[in-house]
């Protein structure tokens, strides 16, 4: 072969064999298996994952697919409306919004929001928001002990049977009216199931179950009563306010301080209005020493004061230990070994009141009587007769937070103070001081049943309810007669109830019949003074000693009017702020006067 001279001539040559037309090497690499290999295996792999998804775990990968293409939304079921004995709606449902965090609808997370933060929100797209029915209350502060509010369910609640069918951030009724009638006011909620893209949008609808609205109920409180109380409470720091019919009914129910219920239920956005006492659902939680929540009505206790003297009459009376005719002489003071017991009237003017039966010592409210009387009795009589007044246990009356109070006994005295009971502790037992403590609705009730005749009724919100007796006909006539005779002369000239003496309200309609209403002393000063009517009272007041010497009494006043066929019994308390006649019954008289000065 000849070689060209481009090529240098130490190159060499070989010859080529061929065989069978085709190349051969007798080296090969195994590198030339590899792929192949990989790709059979790759292969194979992507076979069984196949496999794997759409038959071992097809149901499972589908139902996850549906899960994201699909969502169920909860439609919440309204609440009942709670409505007053003339139907006037007391509450409120109002549209809002729930931001549910994680975006599910658990709901342990909920938040309420306001429409603005709402809208705000959606613009923004976000989809974890939940159409709700929140809960307003227009009257706000002058309801709120007694209507109470809602707010989301607590772990510990969620663990009580009465919940067991409730989930996680359900709205449900805490206090008042809402928790006690929880399970007629909640409705059944619904559910919506729409289909939404990857973006979350809803598509369509798949279907649809409608809420079903929760149960109305109907109150015995009268809405304007209800006011009335409130605003003649409006200067009073801490205390309440009750009024009921005979029968039991509650006509109003307030409590102070109180607080607007709306800063619970409308979200963070609500504002309060600026001459309320409390703007924050913070400040109304932090506030220990005035304990706005607290529903002193039924939660508080206190001694009753002088307003316990018509237990122990009623109890002497009874025992058949003193009658009509029997009669103490005031001596200002009683003197029992070390220890001396005045009369307040003879502390504060050196003064003394002469001789007194059970009607005077009322009328006058005579401390140095009811010593005497309550001796007679004695601690276990006077305990067993205010039990059946409904003193020392709870009423039932159908609200959250009721207690019991206290009745002593030498037992209870012996077990709790480790001490012996001595006449003192009887004198101070019988006027209503000491060991005793009650509720302002007990000292209600207690009234209720000399109003009555010597029944005792459940006190009851719910208009509708069975009337309950408590306690029935433990009273005589008599013994009615006597007690109401020297109430009615204490909120008269002479007694101790200044501000009740000759209560004259403008109402043509009340008719004179000589007993309960009267022809008004001015009508011959007044071109309408023949529509003025005087109203006969019947009442007790109460100066109710308590802590030290520095502090200032709580101020009681009970009543019923008109006096012979009553219509209604208040009860005031004024904590910490004075003589029952010079501050709660000055209250009282506005309540009266709303309600004998009403036209319907």
């Amino acid at each position: 072969m000849k070689i060209g001279a481009a090529f240098p001539e130490s190159i060499r040559t070989e010859k080529i064999k061929r065989r069978g037309g085709g190349y051969s090497n007798k080296t090969y690499s195994i590198r030339a298996y590899l792929l192949p290999l990989f790709l059979i295996l790759f292969t194979a792999l992507i076979m069984i994952r196949l496999l794997f998804l759409q038959i071992v775990s097809g149901s499972y990968y589908r139902g996850l697919s549906d899960s994201n293409r699909t969502r169920t939304f909860v439609i919440h079921a309204p609440r009942g409306i709670i409505f007053d004995r003339n139907q006037i709606p007391l509450v409120f449902n109002v549209p809002g919004y729930r931001e549910v965090p994680d975006g599910t609808s658990s709901k342990d997370k909920a938040k309420i929001i306001s429409n603005d933060e709402a809208m705000k929100l959606i613009s923004k797209g976000k989809t974890n928001l939940e159409i709700d029915s929140l809960r307003s209350y227009p009257y706000k502060d002058a309801a709120s002990h007694v209507l109470g509010y809602i707010g989301q369910i607590s772990e510990v609640e969620l663990k009580q049977n009465e919940f067991a069918d409730y989930k996680g951030g359900e709205l449900i009724g805490k206090t008042g009216i809402e928790g006690k009638y929880e399970h007629i006011l909640k409705g059944m909620d619904g559910k919506e199931l729409v289909e939404v893209d990857s973006l979350g949008k809803v598509v369509r609808k798949l279907g649809k179950t409608d809420p079903v609205p929760g149960k109305n109920i109907t109150l015995t409180l009268d809405l304007d009563i209800q006011k009335a109380a409130f605003e003649a409470m409006r200067d009073v720091r801490k205390g309440a306010a009750i009024v009921s019919k005979p029968n039991g009914e509650i006509l109003a129910l307030v409590s102070k301080p109180s607080f607007d219920p709306n800063l619970f239920t409308l979200g963070e956005s609500y504002s309060a209005q600026e001459d309320l006492p409390y703007n924050g659902v913070s400040e109304i939680l932090l506030d220990q020493e005035n304990q706005p929540l607290l529903n002193r009505t039924i939660g508080g206790v206190y001694p009753p004061g002088s307003t316990f003297k018509l237990v122990t009459a009623a109890s002497a009376l009874e025992e058949k230990k003193i009658d009509q005719n029997f009669e103490v002489e005031d001596t200002g003071v009683l003197i029992v070994g070390e220890f001396s017991f005045a009369s307040w009237y003879f502390t504060q003017y050196g003064r003394k009141e002469g001789s007194l039966n059970v009607v005077g010592a009322i009328k006058r409210s005579n401390d140095i009587f009811f010593y005497k009387v309550a001796e007679l009795v004695g601690v276990d009589k006077l305990s067993e007769f205010a039990g059946k007044f409904g003193l020392g246990k709870t009423l039932g009356i159908d609200l959250i937070g009721e207690v019991k109070g206290l009745v002593p006994t030498p037992l209870w005295k012996e077990k709790e103070i480790g001490d012996k009971w001595y006449l003192g502790d009887t004198y101070h037992f019988g006027i209503g001081q000491g060991f005793l403590l009650t509720t302002p609705l007990q000292v209600n009730m207690f009234t209720q049943v000399i109003a009555d005749g010597g029944t005792l009724y459940q006190p009851h919100l719910l208009k509708g309810s069975k009337f309950k007796v408590k306690s029935s006909k433990f009273l005589s006539e008599k013994t009615v007669s006597l007690i109401r005779q020297g109430m009615v002369e204490s909120c008269e000239a002479g007694g101790v109830a200044w501000p009740l003496f000759d209560l004259k309200v403008k109402n043509e309609k009340l008719k004179i019949d000589g007993k309960n209403f009267l022809e008004s002393p001015s009508a011959t000063t007044s071109a309408n003074a023949k529509d003025f009517r005087k109203v006969t009272i019947a009442c007790k007041t109460g100066t109710a000693q308590h802590g030290g010497e520095e502090t200032l009494p709580h101020a009681w006043i009970t009543l019923f009017a008109p006096a012979y066929d009553p219509q209604i019994i208040v009860t005031v308390l004024s904590e910490s702020s004075g003589e029952g006649s010079n501050v709660a019954a000055p209250i009282a008289k506005k309540i009266l006067e709303e309600w004998f000065g009403r036209k319907d």
